[in-house]
């Protein structure tokens, strides 16, 4: 069965979405609309995003994994099934021990750097 696509709504089939490198080294997808995107990324062992903050808000699924949040006095271990959600402009960085990481972030306004 073909599906019809209505105009304005983006259709991503399996295996349309390719996995790119990000900066840290991470591989990712994004899909965006004009106020909200959608990431998801695969983060190898011993990987991290230095401390950063951004206007984006940020909602973490962890799908795989354990991903750490370094946040102002704390430091998050979010498991498999856990999600953290981050309001905007809050200083973070984010690494992984000895085990890569699967996870989907929401971000809204869009990042540009993963537009």
């Amino acid at each position: 069965m073909s599906q019809r696509v209505p105009d304005k709504v983006q259709y991503y089939p399996v295996g349309s979405l390719q996995l790119n490198e990000d900066e840290s080294g991470a591989r990712m997808w994004a899909v965006a609309l004009s106020k909200t995107m959608l990431t998801y990324f695969e983060v190898q062992p011993h990987c991290r995003f230095e401390s950063h903050h951004h206007e984006s808000e940020q909602i973490t699924l962890v799908l795989e994994g354990e991903l750490f949040f370094e946040i102002p006095g704390e430091t998050l271990g979010i498991r498999a099934g856990e999600v953290i959600a981050i309001p905007s402009n809050m200083q973070h960085s984010v690494f992984t021990t000895d085990k890569a990481v699967k996870a989907v972030d929401a971000w809204s306004p869009i990042m540009q750097k993963y537009a």
